[in-house]
């Protein structure tokens, strides 16, 4: 490990600040783009009121995850970074105390964002599934609405994945071995540690197998009604009644969407006799994922991955499942 924290002396990621043109996010929700170079130089760094210390700013998180990638994987090499942000906070320096907002310059204004998501591809580490190329990802999230800013300074809370990209659709693959959801960290040393044992300990073979054989199960118009139905009703359920069930946190706007893509995908739609295997089905799930805030959008995305997979187990089993009704 000391050779790894030595990699946090090494000069910072650089990214220019035009966005990728083309590229298709991998969440929209109410995101905006940003390069990693804005992050760095345009951004004021929050701190814990009551000592004054700092936290680990969000281009330093970004960072630290692209060196541990760097120091897993030596030889390949790793995409400009998907920088996707919201919940601006706005501020202004000293000087401009009693300016009207219109009358403010440049330099006398301040942000930060409350939450930043954001995704790296390895290239070299390709595959498919069911026809639609894949990409390895490795990306976090930061929200610092779940930090208690005016205490001291604490443990410091992230999200963080390692996992496959469709590049179909950009929709993020996340399973449970891929994927830290409350990772708390006092240092960016630790936080270097804790995300290369996060990439050491991930299986990309297992994942692209477990993805494949999605597509040998199907749902009928039938099931995938009763799905959508039972989806709508699972929220209202007592906890004893949920027990033993996926868990699921899709909004009723999402399952809207997943619907709507049912009729209307090119990609991921139902066949012409309205069944969908549960390939097609897990990218629906993970494209109306994408209208999540950056704060729960991982949590959904792993919920989608445990929800497809349930679904897989009781048709391999041909044991009775209450999102299907059989």
């Amino acid at each position: 490990m000391e050779t790894i924290n030595n990699l946090l002396d090494t000069p910072p990621v650089t990214q220019p600040n035009k966005a990728n043109v083309g590229e298709k996010p991998f969440i929209v929700a109410n995101t905006r783009e940003v390069s990693l170079d804005h992050l760095r130089d345009q951004c004021i760094i929050p701190v814990f009121s009551k000592d004054n210390e700092t936290t680990i700013a969000h281009h330093e998180f970004i960072e630290v995850v692209c060196k541990a990638a760097q120091a897993y994987w030596p030889g390949l090499d790793i995409s400009i970074p998907q920088i996707r942000v919201s919940h601006v906070v706005k501020g202004r320096i000293p000087s401009a105390i009693g300016k009207p907002a219109s009358a403010l310059l440049d330099h006398e204004k301040t942000i930060y964002y409350e939450r930043c998501a954001f995704q790296f591809e390895i290239s070299g580490e390709h595959a498919m599934v069911a026809g639609n190329p894949m990409r390895l990802s490795i990306g976090g999230v930061r929200a610092y609405n779940q930090e208690n800013l005016y205490s001291r300074k604490s443990l410091e809370r992230f999200k963080v994945f390692v996992g496959y990209r469709n590049q179909i659709c950009m929709n993020l693959c996340v399973r449970s071995d891929g994927f830290v959801g409350d990772l708390r960290v006092g240092s960016k040393g630790d936080l270097l540690n804790a995300v290369f044992e996060l990439i050491a300990g991930y299986d990309p073979q297992g994942h692209l197998e477990e993805l494949g054989d999605l597509e040998a199960f199907e749902l009928s118009e039938e099931q995938f009604a009763h799905l959508i139905g039972k989806l709508r009703m699972y929220p209202h359920l007592s906890s004893e009644e949920k027990d033993g069930l996926p868990e699921i946190s899709l909004t009723d706007g999402q399952i809207n969407t997943v619907v709507r893509d049912y009729y209307s995908s090119e990609a991921f739609g139902r066949d012409t006799d309205g069944q969908i295997n549960l390939w097609r089905l897990y990218n629906l799930l993970t494209e109306a994922n994408k209208s999540s805030y950056i704060d729960s959008f991982l949590v959904r995305s792993l919920q989608a991955h445990g929800l497809v997979n349930n679904l897989a187990k009781s048709l391999r089993n041909g044991v009775t499942n209450w999102l299907l009704n059989n």
